[in-house]
């Protein structure tokens, strides 16, 4: 067994005897912008629906793939709107493994002429689980046999609550929202003790620019500027970045780290990836695909990140026009 490997096998360990990491990370997080903060729930025109699949680090065995569906609805008669999500984990050649189901709530209150809060509510129900016969311990590997240590371990699946909130302030052009995920710390142990899930903080927010134009354009042309940071215990982190918006096409550039804030240690600046966005307009759908170059000191060896998103939205004819004038959160859409 390669000395990687065997590494890449103590690293799950750890994360099983442990059990507090952080969340998944997404990319294109405004794809479906509800896995960000309940807030964006019904910030669409009518219905809108979102799907995200991630393939982080995949010239490592045993790395990270993500995929997270989102619906949306808007219910403009009650200034409220109402998410659904599910979103799925696996990691470690899928031995351990998170899924949750999430209902969520906003409310929105109109400060002034095209100001809008929205405070919002979600509640999921989440399973976390481990498969031992897809890891290696160390009595197998010195018996040579299959008859392993997790034959006689416990707690292979724990299920329990999760609650979080948002806030979100937009106008035409500028949003700035707040979320916290995991409020009742839920018990995420699978080794039958207690290990809660650390509070999750983030803070995002953008500005979007219309460019000007000689001819006026069906499309109008834009450029969105945004950032999102977020902190879970020890862990935190800043994704800065922008879009270039001429439908149907779009194009982005992100970086992700805090090398001027945080260091691991000294001569080891926290920069994680630079990511390229694509996405464009297909029949009403969106298609977006990002890569993550990864400029770590895991470079040239986790093979970076893909992700794939597609998104689109239901709106009834007779009310299109009158939902297309109505007030929309500047965000981009990938």
């Amino acid at each position: 067994m390669s000395r990687r490997y065997a590494s890449l096998l103590l690293c799950c360990w750890v994360v099983l005897s442990q059990v507090s990491a952080q969340d998944a990370q997404l990319t294109q997080f405004y794809a479906t912008p509800t896995y960000i903060s309940p807030a964006f729930a019904g910030t669409g025109l009518q219905t809108r629906v979102g799907l995200v699949a991630r393939d982080q680090w995949p010239s490592i065995p045993g790395a990270f793939v993500t995929a997270n569906f989102a619906i949306d609805h808007n219910l403009s008669n009650l200034s409220s709107g109402l998410g659904l999500m599910v979103h799925h984990d696996r990691a470690g050649s899928g031995a351990l493994r998170y899924t949750s189901v999430t209902g969520q709530y906003a409310y929105e209150v109109q400060l002034k002429r095209k100001v809008f809060l929205r405070p919002a509510l979600q509640v999921g129900y989440v399973n976390h689980a481990v498969d031992y016969s897809r890891l290696v311990f160390g009595d197998q590997l010195a018996r040579g046999g299959t008859v392993g240590t997790y034959e006689n371990m416990n707690g292979t699946s724990v299920n329990y609550a999760d609650m979080g909130a948002g806030l979100l302030f937009f106008t035409p052009k500028l949003w700035l929202g707040t979320a916290l995920h995991h409020l009742n710390r839920p018990n995420q142990s699978l080794l039958l003790n207690e290990s809660r899930m650390p509070l999750k903080f983030s803070l995002h927010g953008g500005y979007r620019v219309s460019v000007r134009t000689p001819v006026i354009r069906k499309s109008p042309q834009s450029f969105v500027f945004a950032f999102n940071y977020k902190a879970q215990q020890k862990y935190d982190q800043l994704d800065l970045g922008a879009y270039f918006e001429s439908e149907p096409f779009f194009a982005g550039l992100w970086y992700r780290g805090l090398p001027l804030f945080k260091r691991y240690a000294p001569g080891y600046a926290n920069n994680d990836a630079i990511a390229v966005l694509l996405g464009t307009i297909v029949n009403d759908v969106r298609i977006g695909y990002s890569y993550d170059i990864t400029v770590s000191r895991l470079a040239g060896q986790s093979g970076g990140a893909h992700e794939i998103t597609l998104g689109f939205e239901i709106v009834q004819r007779h009310k299109k026009r009158a939902a297309s004038k109505r007030r929309v959160v500047p965000c981009a859409k990938f």
